[in-house]
């Protein structure tokens, strides 16, 4: 027997029959296609806000969003990430470099060199942390590291070439191209070293003239060793 419904009090309408709950979807394991390359983008961020000490796999991790232990399948140790860190950094360094010399005026070698000059240090003033990486053996073992290796040893092949271009040209002065291109490293590293560690400042440069700064010693090393043109006969 059927029990007579309730009535609703006056003034109320009938409750609706809730819907079913619906389902909800399975959650997704978290993917990257490409986690090497997500991880290192971590890591060079974490370069560039902190320093190289700032760098660690469990950190680079949590930046990309994956477990602690998902990082180790690609870098077993920090110094395996380092490492990748280095040859990104030197990459970027190297792509800095191409982009100059496709700007450079043709058939000029000198004007070439002098457009490396001011690449390299734009590149090494504007990422100070990165740089560091690749100058310096502190961090990660450069013998080791084949793709870092190869691209600083063509880096100095170009330096090299560039010259003695410049030379065959006629527009130098110096012979000793090999004690040219040393004194040229040493100038451009150098400078690069005393923006990173602060010294600039001392010698009355501030950081809105640094990278000016910068081509003017690139352009007094370039007029030092520069063949200079004959003066005009006097009539």
């Amino acid at each position: 027997m059927r029990r007579p419904a309730k009535s609703t009090p006056a003034g109320r309408r009938p409750a609706k029959p809730r819907p079913a709950a619906a389902r909800a979807p399975a959650a997704k394991p978290y993917h990257h296609g490409d986690l090497r390359r997500v991880l290192i983008e971590a890591a060079m961020q974490l370069v560039g806000e902190g320093g190289p000490e700032a760098v660690s796999v469990r950190e680079a991790a949590r930046r990309a969003g994956v477990s602690p232990g998902a990082p180790f399948r690609h870098f077993p140790s920090r110094d395996a990430l380092m490492n990748a860190v280095a040859e990104e950094a030197q990459r970027r360094f190297g792509a800095e470099i191409e982009a100059a010399l496709a700007d450079a005026p043709p058939g000029d070698p000198l004007g070439r060199f002098r457009c490396l000059g001011i690449a390299y240090l734009r590149w090494a003033m504007q990422n100070p942390t990165h740089f560091e990486i690749i100058s310096s053996r502190r961090f990660f073992d450069h013998d080791r590291s084949a793709g870092v290796s190869s691209d600083n040893a063509e880096l100095i092949s170009l330096t090299a070439r560039t010259l003695a271009e410049a030379f065959s040209a006629g527009q130098l002065a110096a012979r000793d191209l090999k004690q040219v291109q040393i004194a040229g490293r040493a100038l451009v590293y150098g400078f690069a070293r005393m923006h990173i560690d602060g010294h600039l400042p001392r010698w009355g440069v501030t950081e809105a003239e640094a990278e000016q700064m910068a081509a003017d010693i690139v352009d007094l090393f370039i007029a030092g060793i520069a063949r200079q043109a004959a003066p005009a006969a006097k009539v």
